[in-house]
């Protein structure tokens, strides 16, 4: 059986952090064979030395690991020999970075003119925030996707970094490799990915934007259907102390609810008076504290209300749904997600823990046509670790 609809490609990762790695992981997920470059010192991208045991940097997940010394003319060199047998490269320094090491896109394209070359950044490749210093919560902001975030009367709340970076970012390099990938199939020339983290956050918000635009969403956050807004698409606090997710739009789902809360419809105004919204959260969060969250699972799971218990992470892999799926596995005794989305005929699969920095140089560049003898050399110069 063939493992993962990207067997047979060949990548090279400049080792990041956030973003980059998560659109690698999800290429080595299916079935891509991806080589880290990680830094000869040994020091990863947050600063840190030595890695815990095992490796828990999920996001390095399934791939080979060669330590180069990318200041060293001979580490440039090596980059550019795996390179020339690549079918893509992603980095994720700021603009201008990889062309002071001798790896931008023009090189890299005349050594391999078949390359997809992924750029990775938060502002992009251009324009007046282009070098500057950022992270997540910046590009959301910038993009207009953080401002709506967040409860009435409160200040935006970022959602983790799962807009900016992951959804955003790496899950968008990532779509724009898989892209290309089908076009230099049909051209043979390769070619350039600006995937910068603003573009894939504002991206997101079409669904928003089309809302703005019919009229149906006011500017005012916590106002709206779909930002807490609403009754019927909240969480709930439940009398232990946990909560209850509902969602119930539909005129036959939120119909579902007020049966299974017990609520009269005859003593509530209409669904959608936005008017009566906060009244009517007031009272529903008193009915859902009369009960636990298991209690309200017993009443409500199973039915079409739109409705889960809010989990935390731990007890997410043991529900039963998630545990029948098997939307999480355990590798090296680290508890993760697996690889999504699913294939029926080519199935992806971790073919690896995270690795330490370094731990496959030698095999890697054997594998890719560099003789023991120049692999001897290198390390006599300290090119490679």
């Amino acid at each position: 059986m063939i493992v993962g609809p990207l067997s047979g490609i060949k990548i090279v990762e400049l080792a990041g952090i956030g973003p980059g790695p998560y659109g690698a992981m999800l290429l080595a997920d299916l079935g891509a064979d991806v080589i880290r470059i990680d830094r000869s010192s040994g020091v990863n991208a947050f600063g840190q030395g030595a890695t815990p045991e095992p490796p828990a940097d999920l996001l390095a997940r399934g791939r080979r690991s060669v330590a180069v010394d990318l200041k060293n003319p001979d580490g440039v060199a090596t980059v550019l020999d795996l390179i020339a047998g690549a079918d893509v490269l992603i980095e994720g320094y700021r603009p201008g970075v990889m062309e002071r090491l001798g790896l931008g896109p023009d090189v890299c394209l005349a050594r391999n003119p078949k390359l997809v070359y992924g750029r990775m950044t938060g502002w992009g490749q251009d324009g007046p925030y282009a070098s500057a210093a950022g992270h997540d919560i910046n590009y959301i902001s910038l993009a207009g996707a953080l401002e709506p975030m967040g409860r009435a009367g409160e200040q935006p709340t970022p959602p983790l970094n799962l807009v900016g970076d992951f959804g955003g970012g790496g899950m968008m390099l990532a779509f724009g490799v898989c892209a290309a990938l089908v076009e230099v199939a049909r051209s043979g020339e390769g070619q350039v990915i600006d995937a910068a983290m603003i573009d894939g956050a504002a991206s997101l918000m079409t669904m928003t934007w089309s809302f703005k635009h019919m009229g149906i969403w006011e500017d005012e956050r916590g106002t709206n259907m779909l930002d807490t807004g609403a009754h019927f698409y909240d969480t709930y606090e439940t009398a232990d102390g946990k909560y209850v997710s509902i969602g119930s739009i539909e005129p036959q789902f939120y119909a579902e609810l007020l049966r299974l809360t017990e609520i009269d419809p005859e003593s509530l105004p209409k669904q959608m008076d936005k008017s009566a919204w906060p009244e009517l959260k007031v009272r529903f969060a008193e009915v859902f504290k009369t009960k636990t969250r298991d209690q309200w699972c017993e009443i409500m799971e199973h039915t079409d209300v739109c409705f889960a218990p809010v989990l935390a992470m731990d007890e997410a892999p043991l529900h039963p749904h998630i545990a029948e799926r098997g939307t999480f596995t355990e590798v090296a005794g680290l508890v993760q997600p697996a690889p999504a989305p699913r294939f029926s005929r080519t199935p992806g699969s971790i073919e690896r823990p995270p690795p330490h920095a370094g731990q496959h140089t030698d095999d890697v560049l054997a594998e890719w046509g560099v003789s023991p003898e120049r692999i001897a050399e290198l390390r006599d110069s300290k090119a490679i670790a």
